[in-house]
């Protein structure tokens, strides 16, 4: 007894089986996750060091190069890239892609390990060191808080009461708030009243430290009580500063006869956000693991709306980005697709197969896509563009298996077999060889799945959605399908005068048919020639198809990096970039615009990588009403930057729809002499400057800055008592200022820092004015008595390395095209730039990025296609047979070069996977024609007729196949991303099972030497 068997007698289980599947089905697709992009896992760290008052080359020497010791031990590493600058050092780990997002705790911990055994060997004042591994956190829902009436102080306190509502917002896991100017109470003492009491300055100082301090008192047993003891004396106020007493020389005074006490803005800003031109604090929240989105972001919005009554009248809340919104909007167009889709499939079916053929096999296509909700919902697959896209995709090829089964039943029925003699002797027959063939095409496209770098992880849903539901509908076939049958077709009307039943494939379209494939097997050889030739004519014109890897997006909003010359100041920037905001607003058909000065913002999107900090960088962020447009406001974008800021580089980015990155063009030098790796990175920038088609041209380390280097004279600075720390110290309280203590305030803790006044610190010729505190004197002098003068070097703000040695990179874009397209041709030219011995020139970006990907995907290919081989031999228990079903599949290049070059669509990483996937439909339907030609040489037909007959047998249900698998993928055509796959599984699957139908059988003939008298 067979499965069709089975199911026929027990017709209620089976039916109620299916209808509870249909009902789990919709149950899971209500309860999925819903995502706007598949996730993937950040697989980095950064180990951020701090060095006060370290050079660039100091911070490399004495923190980055211990730090990366320290690192190099982790046996997860696979790559770490570090930048020393003053002050600071970064480190970013990579990790290697075999390890997810279960694994990566566990690497993180052992790197904090190696990173905290690191610190004993950093210089006095490094560190500690600080481990960020959530570096790849994602805040869906990304706003601002905004005012021109209100200060940042105010901004901050309406800020901290949303982040205190919000979290409690179910689903969010936490909130960030940046751009935020923290206050701080400033101490500027007066020069020549503080010279007038000759008093120490860590006297000063200290005195200063002291106060605020949390200080344990202890307790008191009073009687039975044991009492806590708490002084006054606490500054409550910036007045209470100003009361400070001092007493030196047994005078009393002050803090206010000596110095101005007030409260203002930590100057310079870290970081400045601004929202269409106002000053602005930003907010971002993500979702805990599992969460989602959607609801998150729709209890969100409920509660933000219930909270703003609350808010200061003249406070917005301005939204930079909202995935919930986008996700939304997202589904709900791929669900628009997916039913055009399958309403075309269904069509096509009515059309073809008739109303009860076509009616029945829509129901088992519905029930089989609900059905595969039920097991994709437990192994954590989302609703997102990628597994609804592979739905799209997996339609065609979902009713292959029950049009086998009803074409079968439907040509028992007509020689005269009941329903349910011919589902039983048709799911017999057909059962295992279209088991073989499901496996196969699953096989085909299981090397994404598993594939453990971004891009695989990123595509991973393609397979788990395909894999099941295509299983699935082999199981729905053989049980569910068989029943409907019984249940639906009816047997053709036997005519009136008895005569004998008609052959099934004997009209005018299959001898039309028949004829054809008669003469081409007469004249093999010539047919077999010109299938050759257009195979090589394929491979030929393969090689002018435009390559790219992940598609941009078509997100309605765009971002403008604007790089000013290294060193200026954070203010001037924001003074530059607010020219470019003030034109872009009114600017027709662009909206609201956002700004950060500084850094990037907060990581709103997977696919967008934050700046790192940097006083000279801003980024805007433009939403415009027409994403279609996008092309033509980055090109004026960039036009008025040029105009505007010459000094500048701007230039516009589109985000990207998949693992990627700015600077597609990636040129990296490794060598250990700076100056000889700024010469090879200029001649770099040179032939990328002169190509018409390269923007966005710079270099990681920037420009050389200035530097201020006053000479200290140690014979007089040690007849003084003077030493190198105490003139840093006095340089630096005489400008950015030094802090000295904490003033607590409610839940604040303010910096307490003391500098020179404004006046003293508005130009560098004030130097010569600074007083340092001499002890051998027991008074301040002059600076000008321990240095001989100021010299102007000029030094590496920034150094980069990459696995520990000094790295430099030039980064491009394509003006317009492919980033393929540009690479083809600057590669051969600055790879011609002649090397030093030592040193290396490497290709990063969306070269190393496909590479990457491709070799990820390729080592999962051999395995699979061995299986795939295997069970090929397998169901025929034969070598010819296989090698001849084999030999087909190249042929699907000749309609990809065909279809990517008509529709002028890039080869994509995407339709790699569809030309990889493409073999397994081929082979589906090579199986099904070879597997009904054996059945036919079985009844003892002559060898050519049972080929022919088998070929018209068989066609129907190929051409079905076909058919409905390239019609349902046109409402992917229109879809960016997966565009480009869409054209070559249509135009490689039309041009394949054409040539199918006819070169299968005729290669047959030719390994089976049948010659065409043998019919």
């Amino acid at each position: 007894m067979n499965l069709a068997e089975f199911c026929l007698r027990r017709k209620t289980t089976t039916t109620v089986l299916a209808v509870v599947l249909f009902l789990a089905g919709l149950s899971s697709y209500f309860g999925m996750s819903r995502l706007e992009d598949p996730e993937f896992t950040i697989k980095d760290a950064l180990v951020i060091t701090p060095y006060p008052g370290a050079a660039p080359k100091e911070v490399e020497q004495e923190v980055t190069d211990e730090i990366e010791i320290a690192i190099q031990q982790l046996s997860q590493l696979d790559e770490m890239q570090s930048r020393s600058e003053r002050g600071l050092s970064t480190v970013t780990v990579s990790i290697e892609d075999k390890y997810n997002a279960k694994t990566l705790p566990q690497v993180w911990d052992e790197l904090r390990r190696k990173v905290n055994d690191a610190q004993g060997n950093l210089p006095p004042g490094a560190g500690p060191s600080i481990v960020i591994d959530d570096y790849g956190a994602v805040y869906g829902v990304y706003f601002v808080l905004y005012g021109d009436e209100f200060s940042y102080a105010e901004l901050k306190q309406q800020a901290d009461f949303l982040r205190r509502e919000l979290l409690l917002v179910d689903d969010v896991a936490r909130i960030e708030i940046h751009g935020n100017r923290p206050e701080a109470i400033y101490i500027e003492p007066i020069r020549d009243r503080l010279a007038q009491f000759d008093m120490a300055p860590e006297e000063f100082l200290n005195k200063l430290r002291q106060q605020n301090l949390v200080l344990d008192t202890g307790r008191a047993r009073i009687g039975t009580e044991f009492i806590a003891l708490d002084p006054t004396g606490e500054i409550n106020s910036v007045e209470d500063f100003e009361e400070l007493p001092f007493s030196h020389n047994q005078k009393k005074f002050y803090l206010r006869d000596f110095a101005k006490v007030h409260r203002a803005y930590v100057d310079p800003p870290s970081d400045i956000v601004r929202y269409n031109s106002s000053n602005a604090i930003a907010l971002g929240i993500s979702t805990v693991a599992g969460g989602n989105v959607v609801t998150m972001g729709e209890a969100l919005d409920k509660r933000l709306a219930e909270l703003k009554s609350d808010l200061p009248i003249g406070m917005e809340i301005g939204i930079i980005s909202h995935q919930a919104t986008s996700v939304t909007l997202a589904i709900d167009n791929f669900i628009t697709s997916l039913l055009q889709a399958l309403a075309i499939v269904i069509a096509v079916l009515l059309l073809f197969m008739g109303l009860r053929s076509g009616l029945l096999i829509g129901i088992i296509l519905v029930l089989t896509i609900m059905g595969s909700f039920v097991f994709l919902k437990p192994m954590g697959v989302a609703l997102e563009r990628i597994s609804l896209g592979a739905l799209i995709i997996a339609l065609g090829m979902l009713v292959d298996n029950a049009i086998v089964i009803v074409d079968g039943i439907l040509v028992e029925l007509k020689r005269g077999r009941s329903a349910f003699d011919g589902a039983v002797a048709t799911v017999k027959q057909s059962a295992i060889p279209l088991l073989g063939a499901t496996l196969i095409a699953i096989f085909a496209f299981a090397a994404i799945g598993t594939s453990d770098n971004a891009a695989g992880e990123f595509c991973s849903s393609l397979f788990r959605v395909i894999g099941v539901s295509l299983f699935l509908s082999w199981v729905t076939a053989v049980t569910v399908t068989p029943l409907l049958a019984v249940l639906m077709l009816k047997p053709p009307k036997e005519k009136s005068d008895g005569a004998k039943r008609a052959e099934p494939f004997n009209n005018r379209f299959y001898r039309i048919y028949k004829s054809l494939l008669r003469q081409c097997i007469r004249f093999r050889w010539v047919s077999v020639t010109l299938v050759i030739a257009l195979f090589a004519t394929s491979l030929w014109g393969f090689g002018f198809v435009k390559q790219a890897f992940f598609p941009p997006s078509t997100r309605a909003q765009y971002m403008v990096d604007i790089w000013l010359p290294q060193g200026t100041h954070i203010k001037s920037t924001r003074d530059e970039i607010s020219k470019v905001e003030g034109w872009l607003q009114e600017r027709q058909g662009v909206g609201n615009v956002t700004s950060l000065v500084g850094r990037g913002g907060l990581r709103f999107l997977l696919t967008y990588k934050p700046e790192l900090p940097n006083s000279s960088y801003a980024q805007l962020l433009v939403d415009v009403e027409d994403a279609s447009r996008i092309e033509e406001h980055i090109q004026a974008t960039e036009d008025y930057i040029a105009e505007t800021l010459p000094d500048a580089v701007g230039y516009g980015i589109k985000y990207e729809l998949g693992p990627g990155g700015k600077g597609k063009i990636q040129a990296r030098f490794l060598g250990d002499d700076p100056e000889v790796l700024r010469s090879l990175a200029s001649q770099a920038e040179q032939i990328m400057h002169d190509h018409p088609n390269a923007k966005a041209i710079r270099t990681d380390w920037r420009q050389r800055v200035k530097l201020l280097r006053p000479e200290l004279v140690e014979e007089r600075a040690n007849l003084m008592g003077i030493e190198k720390k105490e003139l840093s110290e006095a340089i630096r309280q005489a400008y950015e200022g030094a802090t000295v203590g904490v003033y607590r305030e409610g839940d604040l803790l303010l910096p307490i820092i003391v500098r020179a006044s404004d006046e003293e610190r508005q130009e560098i010729t004030q130097l010569e004015n600074i007083q340092i505190w001499s002890p051998v004197a027991r008074k301040r002098v002059p600076i000008t008595q321990v240095i001989s003068g100021v010299e102007l070097v000029f030094e590496d703000e920034i150094l980069m390395r990459l696995d520990r040695k000094p790295v430099i990179s030039i980064f491009a874009d394509p003006e317009e095209g492919t980033a393929s397209a540009l690479f083809k041709e600057l590669q051969p030219q600055i790879e011609a730039i002649p090397l030093p011995e030592g040193y290396e020139l490497l290709w990063y970006g969306e070269y190393k990025n496909s590479k990457d990907a491709n070799e990820g995907l390729g080592k999962g290919i051999p395995m699979f296609a061995l299986l795939m081989v295997l069970t090929t031999i397998a169901l025929f228990n034969s070598l010819r047979q296989p090698l001849i079903i084999w030999l087909c599949v190249p042929l699907a290049l000749i309609g990809v070069s065909a279809g990517l070059l008509i529709t002028d669509q890039p080869f994509t990483f995407m339709a790699l996977l569809g030309f990889i996937s493409l073999s397994g439909m081929l082979l589906k339907n090579a199986i099904v024609m070879m597997d009904e030609l054996n059945t036919q040489l079985s009844t003892g037909k002559e060898k050519l007729q049972a080929i022919v007959d088998s070929a018209a047998s068989r066609l129907m249900p190929v051409a079905m196949a076909a058919a409905t698998t390239i019609l349902g993928m046109i409402p992917l055509f229109f879809d960016d991303f997966f565009a480009a796959m869409a054209v070559t599984i249509v135009f490689g699957l039309m041009f394949a099972t054409v040539l199918t139908l006819v070169v299968l059988p005729v290669i047959y003939t030719i390994i089976f030497r049948i010659k065409p008298k043998e019919g």
